[in-house]
């Protein structure tokens, strides 16, 4: 059974949450804030970094005059992105196509959960001309200006998403959260290319770094991370992990950020199921993030970092603030940053050991081989010892039957001895009395009667010839 002690990797729940206080996930990526709560941070810090300077007239610029420039950036960007989608600087009047929107609105309403399908469909109809339109001009947009600095990018997609989610303001949460999936799926999947990976970041450089750091620590074992499950399990039924490294693989080939976030979600399932079956205790938050830092070691997933940055700048916010897929995404980042960090003291190691693993000096893996080795053949060992046991038994078994078959053999044969003798000694008696029958009628002459008749009665009432009275 696995003690707390034996566990290196510990968060709380709050530790996961943004450190703004505001209920929502926080993410390493954002230092420790949600999405939300780092962009209002990151904006108002980036236009102070230029505000910072004097003015035209020399003197520094004062705080109101810092609200007003800021408010005007904002409403710049708003400006745009209408513009983008709208086709003008304010959004239109409804009472100008109030029997359209009124129509496009029911067709959304209709629209099956996960429907992408359809969703499509609609937004080729006649009736959603307009919004097929905006999302055609943003894409092209997009593609022309693919040179921008990706946060840029960022913005611009972030921007897009708010104004097309007041298309649908009378509509529920819910109905809007669908929506706005299909919205991201269509045009990420359309702008993958141009924003992955982006030349205007470190992107590349980072999954390379992080690739050699994973494969560097190739010889951590799940028993210092403090896996819970049995040494034996591996060799019996297999890596009971091995779905989970599956699908964190799958993310890269996704376009989508919604469909990489999908593949983190499926590979954390998998990762409380391999727990949930190899433990008796139920899996908590620590051996699911170590489990979780055990799958990204075994996988060393392709361009781990570029997905996930992909995922925090284009994915929707509240895929990543709340909900099931934003608690994974969370343990997958913390994951991440516990492997760049990872020393000794994590693994209930010492310095001196860990460098001793770092520098091949050392080899878990092989030892680990070995007494995997040996466990197999003490197992093989004990199985051939249970099979001697039970052919020594077989063979004492069938020792007695054949003691006993010979006993048996041995008393027919004594029986058919005894019956031999007695028939024998019919035979002999018989044989001796047809001799003396025939040695009688060779003495008495012929047409004898009353001679006849003596020798008779003398044969049948004498019993030999030592009986006197005869």
């Amino acid at each position: 059974m696995w003690t707390d002690k034996q566990r290196g990797i510990r968060v709380s729940q709050e530790e996961l949450l943004c450190k703004n206080a505001c209920g929502y996930y926080g993410n390493p990526a954002w230092q420790g804030f949600c999405s939300k709560c780092w962009r209002e941070r990151a904006r108002p810090a980036g236009a102070e970094r230029q505000d910072a300077r004097p003015s035209n007239d020399g003197t520094p610029l004062t705080f109101s005059k810092f609200e007003e420039k800021k408010n005007a950036e904002k409403g710049r960007r708003i400006n745009t992105m209408r513009r983008l989608f709208w086709g003008s600087p304010s959004p239109p009047k409804r009472q100008e196509s109030s029997e359209t929107h009124t129509n496009v609105l029911k067709a959304y309403q209709g629209l099956e959960p996960g429907d992408f399908t359809g969703f499509l469909k609609i937004l080729r109809s006649p009736s959603s001309q307009r919004l097929q339109s905006r999302c055609t001009a943003f894409l092209k947009t997009m593609e022309a200006y693919h040179d921008l600095p990706v946060q840029k990018q960022s913005d611009l997609v972030q921007d897009f998403y708010q104004s097309f989610a007041e298309y649908f303001s009378s509509f529920s949460e819910a109905q809007v959260t669908q929506i706005m999936e299909h919205v991201e799926k269509l045009i990420m999947t359309r702008l993958h290319k141009w924003v992955f990976c982006h030349d205007s970041c470190d992107d590349e450089q980072k999954d390379l770094a992080l690739q050699r750091r994973i494969r560097s620590l190739n010889w951590v074992t799940p028993q210092m991370l403090g896996v819970p499950f049995p040494e034996n399990n591996t060799t019996v039924t297999g890596d009971p992990f091995l779905p989970a490294i599956t699908a964190i693989i799958e993310m890269d080939a996704k376009r989508a950020p919604q469909d990489k976030l999908a593949c983190v979600s499926k590979c954390s399932q998998h990762v409380f199921e391999a727990l949930s079956t190899s433990n008796t205790e139920p899996a908590n938050a620590d051996d699911f993030l170590s489990g979780l830092v055990y799958v990204v070691l075994k996988a060393n997933p392709p361009r781990l970092h570029s997905n996930m940055q992909y995922v925090i700048r284009f994915g929707l916010p509240h895929s990543l603030m709340a909900g099931e897929s934003g608690y994974y995404f969370t343990n997958l980042s913390c994951a991440v940053a516990f492997i760049e960090k990872l020393d000794g003291p994590a693994l209930n190691l010492s310095p001196e050991e860990f460098e001793g693993y770092m520098l091949r000096q050392r080899a878990p893996f092989a030892r680990s081989k070995r007494q995997q080795a040996a466990s197999e053949t003490q197992h093989l060992l004990e199985e051939l010892k249970g099979r001697q046991e039970k052919l020594d038994q077989g063979m004492d078994a069938l020792g007695v039957q054949l003691q006993k078959w010979v006993q048996a053999v041995n008393s027919q044969l004594d029986e058919a001895t005894g019956q031999l003798a007695v028939v024998q000694k019919e035979i002999t008696a018989q044989s001796e009395l047809s001799q003396l029958s025939s040695s009688s009628h060779d003495t008495v002459p012929p047409g004898d009667d009353t001679k006849d008749q003596t020798v008779l009665v003398f044969s049948d009432e004498c019993a030999g010839p030592e009986d006197t009275d005869c």
